[in-house]
């Protein structure tokens, strides 16, 4: 009979080990969020305003909000299914590669169209292999980092998120008045991003000899049960993530409708403006992600530095709706960029530390990650309702409150200071 053995997390890493995670979530989220924000900040709405002058808007509220289901689908979907793979080539590693093939190719053919049908559909095609990738990275923060190095590991995830955000959207400045080559470059981006992951961390280790699980239907329908006991902050993290999404999708996905139709600014300048937005937002993003992270994990405590995010970010969405010049969109990005990138380096490690169970690391992680695509679901839903009822002036007060909520979530957990 052979040894059963499980790949848990070491109580230190060597310093090369260390340094190849850090390299492997750098680069995979500079890659997959690269890719995805050349599409999502600029070439999308700018195709769509294209295509469908009459309609954009709602066409890219109705894609935003099926995108994101597909997300929330696709993430507690591959979550589950990587904990449950019992493959030589480990339980992350199969769907990490399968799902950066099938999100880039998806993420090009998205542009290959005029037809929002199409667009959306390979929109949502894109999701599903994204979703592939970052679930089981994710879960391998719990799987295989330990305890006091999960913070500053996942700073350097964010710090990814951060550059490839700001990498993406000065990218796409170039392709605004040819969209086609810039969905090309979007979809390589993001195709190779769970290689470069893969290829530069320690080689997972074979799952073929962990116990095996239960395989028939009815077992794989309840392995998907979102967890209820000792599950309390666990939920209270949910809400507080959902929230602090919330808030920050609502402004993010329309910026470029922001500079132009709130702020009046014609196109190639305001794509002009939201490349050194993205530069600001880098700089920012570089200062909060590593800072945070490796603040964290010496002191022990997550619900500080996700709170004081929460309310650096409600502060910079007060100042566009207050001033409406050019300027306050650059100080919004230095005070958003900043939170989201604090909030991102100590995110992961608070999700962790209220996981009920760490043997379904995957699915409950999943389950958490559903709490972003619910904010980039139901924040841009919200902001078109708004701005269809209320103008812009409408969209910037309830994103602020969100963040407040936000905070309040956050301090009610118990199990991690």
């Amino acid at each position: 009979m052979s040894e059963v053995t499980t790949e848990v997390p070491q109580a230190k890493l060597t310093v090369l080990d260390r340094w190849r995670y850090y390299l492997a979530f750098l680069f995979f989220a500079l890659l997959w969020m690269g890719g995805l924000a050349v599409v999502s900040a600029v070439l999308l709405p700018q195709h769509l305003k294209d295509v469908a002058p009459q309609n954009y808007t709602a066409i890219f509220t109705a894609l935003n909000s099926a995108t994101a289901l597909a997300s929330l689908v696709s993430n507690l979907l591959f979550g589950n299914l990587s904990d449950r793979t019992r493959s030589r080539f480990g339980r992350r590693t199969p769907w990490i590669l399968g799902g950066g093939v099938v999100g880039g190719v998806s993420l090009f053919l998205t542009g290959a169209f005029d037809n929002p049908w199409l667009i959306g559909f390979w929109y949502c095609v894109c999701m599903f292999g994204l979703n592939a990738m970052i679930a089981p990275i994710i879960a391998a923060l719990s799987d295989r980092v330990p305890e006091d190095m999960r913070a500053s590991m996942s700073a350097f995830m964010s710090l990814g998120t951060t550059i490839g955000q700001s990498m993406g959207t000065i990218i796409a400045a170039f392709f605004i008045n040819a969209v086609l080559p810039g969905f090309l470059v979007s979809g390589i981006l993001m195709g190779i991003s769970g290689l470069a992951a893969v290829l530069i961390w320690p080689t997972e280790k074979s799952a073929a000899d962990l116990p095996p699980v239960e395989s028939g239907f009815g077992d794989l329908l309840k392995s998907f049960i979102p967890p209820t006991k000792g599950a309390r902050d666990f939920w209270l993290a949910f809400l507080g993530r959902t929230f602090l999404i919330f808030g920050y999708y609502m402004i993010l996905n329309y910026q470029l409708f922001i500079l132009q139709d709130y702020m009046g600014i014609e196109k190639t300048r305001s794509a002009t403006i939201m490349a050194g937005m993205s530069t600001v937002v880098m700089v920012a993003g570089l200062i909060g992600s590593l800072g945070s992270g490796f603040i964290s994990d010496k002191i022990g405590r997550r619900k500080l530095p996700v709170a004081a995010a929460s309310v650096c970010m409600g502060v910079g969405y007060l100042l566009p709706w207050v001033f409406k010049t050019e300027w306050s969109m650059f100080a919004f990005a230095a005070l958003a960029g900043f939170g989201y990138a604090v909030y991102g380096a100590v995110d992961q490690a608070l999700n962790i530390d209220v996981l009920p169970n760490p043997e379904e690391s995957g699915k409950d992680l999943g389950i958490l990650n559903i709490a972003t695509t619910l904010g980039q679901m139901v924040g841009p839903i919200l902001t078109g309702i708004l701005v269809g009822v209320a103008g812009y002036n409408g969209v910037f007060p309830v994103a602020i409150a969100f963040s407040v909520i936000a905070v309040v979530f956050f301090y009610m957990i118990r199990s991690t200071k």
